[in-house]
């Protein structure tokens, strides 16, 4: 039995998530999106500061691949019924000169590369994401700077 299924029969709907797994390099096209100021203010409320306009791709590997699938299912991106209570806060899109931008769900998170210390952050699922193993980080601060982290890296990310 994976320990995710023994939480969930041991206390109920489990609130804690953990994801660990390998820096990896994006396309590069986040910036365009994050530096929208309709998400910015959007991200204001959850990192209680703008976001750095990018975002730290997270190959997401191991057992803890199927608590991601679960991220996505709460997000409403795959079929299913979650079984997750970690807290979630969508994001709003919108249009601007006649272009649409997307809706996401965020998760809360912290993110560390040796388990010590931690960085505030949150797990981004955009609507639209061609990721089904690749968490997209968000935070206020640039993280493979902060933490630092380079591609093939492990990071650890703790939700709730």
């Amino acid at each position: 039995m994976s320990r995710h299924a023994d939480a969930y029969l041991r206390w109920g709907r489990p609130k804690y998530m953990r994801l660990t797994g390998q820096v990896t390099s994006g396309l590069g096209r986040a910036h365009v999106f994050m530096a929208q100021s309709h998400y910015q203010d959007q991200f204001k409320v959850i990192l209680g500061a703008g976001a750095w306009p990018g975002t730290l791709n997270v190959d997401v590997v191991g057992e803890d691949l199927g608590n991601y699938l679960e991220l996505r299912v709460h997000a409403g991106l795959d079929d299913g019924e979650s079984q997750s209570q970690v807290e979630s806060i969508r994001i709003a899109g919108f249009e601007r000169d006649g272009r649409s931008f997307g809706g996401a769900t965020a998760f809360p998170a912290e993110i560390s590369t040796d388990g010590e210390n931690w960085v505030d952050c949150a797990i981004l699922i955009p609507d639209l994401t061609r990721h089904t193993e690749t968490a997209e980080v968000i935070s206020s601060a640039f993280l493979r700077e902060r933490l630092p982290c380079d591609d093939g890296e492990s990071v650890i990310l703790r939700l709730g």
